[in-house]
């Protein structure tokens, strides 16, 4: 779906925008500006939010589509666990009052502090709402992911009780630097679009300055599930993209359109030994499965894994716990990846070689 395919600027009151605001790679919301103050955010799936400024007031005659977002915002239930770190990027982790995840869950301190301190309590995952809590601590807006689509009635019920609920769709951009970018969404519902901007140009500027050409080698990023098999992230994929930008090129490129309808793909053990035993470099997304610290546990969840290039040579990488919930570390990460590459590991944040 292109972005003309779901902006809609028609407030349906006759107002025209004043402006937009310039895009450089994300693909997934519009914001549009009118006189007063107002914004209005399209976001791909169809939803629209007018976020009215502070003191003003609500236009009558509204389209009945669109959902009133009143700023200052604040007594936010979070639940998408990748926006925590835009908001921490904004200093606006003041505006959530209530947690979807538990404190050690989190791998963001200020979170975790906040958690610790009472300012931020946890009150129930997507599909378990403590509504009774909710009310208690005066949330009025709750911030999902989109597994909150696999619970509608979650997401009607929040309505009926009064708190508008924003589903962002970070998850759905192709380009690691367009998650980035969905800094900007929240900038300008915070009201902090300088700030916002500030960040986002900032991890572009990390991303461009690492060398990005081709260095020749092959990557496997993957895991293996609680069964025992391999799961790796489907062509096209952001991840996917974080390795081609750091001069790499995924073992799992070519797998087809046909496994493009998720994140990942599970694939039997005899295909994934025949893509990835040559691979040069393994990164392991312990950031899902924990359990690997050695080469010695990783073989020991399969041991035809001692037979790969890469376990052979010493080029075994995992993702540190943090890395997912790091968005707003997106040219970070791709730095990080193309120190692997390039053989300049001496200073990584998101990954460790297992020895």
């Amino acid at each position: 779906m292109l972005v003309d395919d779901f902006h809609n600027a028609d407030l349906g009151i006759g107002w025209e925008p004043t402006g937009s605001m310039e895009l450089r790679y994300a693909q997934c919301f519009t914001i549009d500006s009118f006189e007063g103050g107002y914004r209005l955010a399209c976001l791909k799936d169809g939803q629209r939010y007018l976020i009215v400024p502070e003191g003003a007031e609500v236009p009558s005659g509204l389209a009945a589509d669109i959902m009133v977002i009143r700023q200052p915002v604040g007594d936010v239930y979070l639940v998408a666990s990748d926006t925590m770190c835009l908001i921490d990027a904004l200093d606006a982790l003041d505006c959530v009052s209530v947690s979807g995840m538990e404190r050690d869950d989190w791998y963001i301190d200020s979170a975790r502090e906040a958690m610790d301190a009472g300012d931020i309590v946890y009150g129930g995952k997507y599909r378990a709402p403590d509504y009774e809590l909710l009310l208690s601590r005066g949330v009025r807006l709750a911030i999902e992911n989109t597994m909150i689509n696999h619970t509608p009635e979650v997401r009607e019920k929040l309505i009926e009780l009064g708190i508008p609920v924003i589903v962002e769709l970070s998850s759905y951009e192709a380009e690691p630097l367009a998650r980035a970018e969905w800094v900007r969404f929240f900038g300008a519902l915070l009201d902090k679009d300088d700030l916002a901007l500030a960040c986002f140009e900032e991890q572009v500027e990390q991303a461009a300055s690492i060398d990005s050409a081709a260095t020749g080698k092959t990557v496997a990023f993957f895991y293996l599930n609680s069964n025992g098999a391999p799961v790796v992230r489907r062509p096209g994929d952001y991840v996917t993209k974080m390795i081609e930008q750091a001069g790499g090129r995924s073992v799992f490129s070519d797998l087809g359109e046909a496994s493009a309808g998720s994140s990942s793909v599970t694939l039997q053990m005899e295909q994934f030994y025949t893509l990835a035993k040559d691979a040069d470099v393994i990164i392991y997304n312990s950031s899902i499965d924990d359990g690997v610290d050695s080469l010695d546990d990783l073989i020991e969840k399969n041991a035809l894994l001692a037979d790969f290039k890469a376990v052979a040579s010493g080029e075994v990488w995992v993702t540190e716990q943090n890395m997912y919930q790091q968005m707003m570390a997106s040219g970070g990460i791709i730095a990080d990846f193309n120190r692997v590459l390039t053989g300049a590991t001496g200073e990584l944040t998101y990954l460790r070689q297992l020895g």
